[in-house]
């Protein structure tokens, strides 16, 4: 979204704009804002020293969409839930220490309130039965309320970094849940067995230029000199700060944890010696014509993928993509590790349906000692393979050989409705998954 200046806005060049974003410092939210009333839908007040709204925001009457991260709010400015129309909230690291219940919107669909200050949530979220997506890694919450077992639309939640005692039972149950981190709050189990990594000294590696950057870290090209000589290889440098997935150094300890699989992008050492301490993990460098399997979800689409409109699978590779993905969730789980971020954005694929599972930035480890809830959480997981497998079987085609192919759709189509169900004790664990994709595919390793 292109940043706009307060003078266009005051000389009337951006009238008609359905988006507007303003940044650099802004004390007052600008009355000017309102001569885009007929208009304006998405509103981005983000990077500015805001602590408060004015009284008269629905007069914006057609905004869907606010973001109002990096300023100075300590509280959700209750005006919000007189918005008739909104339904994306971004409050990120400010200084919230309160959400009134009016603030919540009758069409909430996505909070965001990473970062903040929160001790509680008011009961009434709870008759949010519209939330699909919950984003509150990083405050102080000490539990959640009970009411929101009724929001029974939520697909992704983030409450990693919290001082959580306990998950609730009710989260467990919820029919639609699919992405869930908790990683970083007291409850939560230590690593379930020490992987031991080899420490590979900052002066062994030669850093060159930037792979790719994400919440967590930033990738590198590097050529890593041992005694077996040198490789080219991938060097992710964690941040250190709050994502909105959680903790970094949460995600580098999945990552070692998870241990090796064909499936997953190989580790080969843990980053010692950096002259500024900073963590990092040396990777196995994936061959440049692996790419991503999609985008990632968009405004609208709110907690799914986006996929270029080209994209098209044989069905054979579609079976693949899945089957490889299943045998690393299923990986995971035995080693008592949730992804948490199963989605097309965060697998990379190549030639032939061969297909990597990354990015750790929302896995959690699983407790050890209760299996049930072992079970529940992989059963979150695996409905989110099965969003996963919906959006395989829309982008396949049945060429060549249509008769044996709708035959595997069909069988696919009826497995993908199982990992879906509502009803999240009825869903098959990864290992009947691996089972069922794997006798749809002969000679598959």
């Amino acid at each position: 979204m292109p940043l706009n200046t307060l003078e266009d806005l005051r000389a009337g060049k951006l009238a008609g704009s359905r988006r507007l974003k303003l940044a650099g410092g802004l004390s007052e939210f600008p009355r000017e804002i309102f001569a885009l009333a007929e208009t304006l839908e998405i509103l981005d007040l983000s990077c500015n020293a805001l602590a408060t709204l004015p009284d008269d925001l629905p007069r914006l009457h057609k905004l869907r969409i606010l973001f109002c991260s990096d300023n100075l709010f300590s509280e959700l400015p209750a005006v919000l839930g007189q918005c008739a129309r909104l339904e994306m909230v971004g409050f990120k690291a400010n200084r919230i220490r309160q959400v009134p219940a009016a603030a919540l919107p009758a069409r909430l669909r996505w909070l965001i309130l990473t970062d903040n200050e929160l001790v509680e949530l008011p009961r009434e979220i709870g008759r949010c039965s519209r939330l699909q997506k919950l984003m509150l890694a990083g405050n102080q919450l000490r539990a959640l309320p009970a009411e929101m077992a009724n929001c029974t639309s939520l697909e992704l939640v983030r409450i990693a970094a919290n001082q959580l005692s306990a998950l609730p039972d009710w989260l467990l149950t919820l029919p639609k849940l699919s992405w869930l981190a908790y990683a970083g709050n007291p409850f939560c189990p230590e690593m379930p067995g020490k992987t031991e990594v080899s420490p590979i000294h900052w002066d062994d590696l030669h850093v060159s230029h930037q792979l790719g950057e994400g919440a967590s870290g930033v990738i590198h090209h590097a050529e890593w000199r041992s005694a077996e000589g040198a490789q080219p290889v991938a060097l992710k440098l964690f941040k250190g700060a709050l994502t909105s997935d959680g903790l970094p150094l949460d995600e580098m300890n999945a990552c070692i944890t998870a241990g090796a699989h064909p499936h997953l992008i190989p580790v080969l050492g843990k980053l010692a010696a950096h002259p500024e301490a900073a963590h990092g993990l040396v990777m196995a460098l994936i061959d440049s014509d692996f790419r991503n399997l999609a985008g990632p979800p968009s405004l609208d689409t709110c907690t799914r993928d986006v996929y270029p409109a080209e994209t098209r699978f044989a069905l054979d590779d579609a079976i693949r993509i899945a089957l490889g993905i299943a045998s690393a969730a299923e990986h995971l789980h035995a080693r008592g590790i949730t992804h948490g971020d199963l989605y097309g954005h965060n697998i990379l694929h190549g030639a032939d349906g061969l297909a990597m599972l990354g990015d750790f930035g929302a896995a959690s480890f699983v407790p050890a000692d209760d299996p049930l809830v072992a079970k529940a959480l992989q059963r979150i997981e695996v409905r989110a393979f099965g969003c996963l497998l919906e959006e395989l079987l829309a982008f396949s085609a049945l060429e060549p050989d249509p008769t044996v192919n709708r035959k595997k759709s069909q069988k696919l189509k009826s497995l993908q409705a199982d990992c879906a169900q509502e009803n999240v004790s009825a869903r098959p664990l990864f290992t009947e998954i691996v089972s069922v994709l794997a006798a749809l595919t002969p000679g598959f390793h």
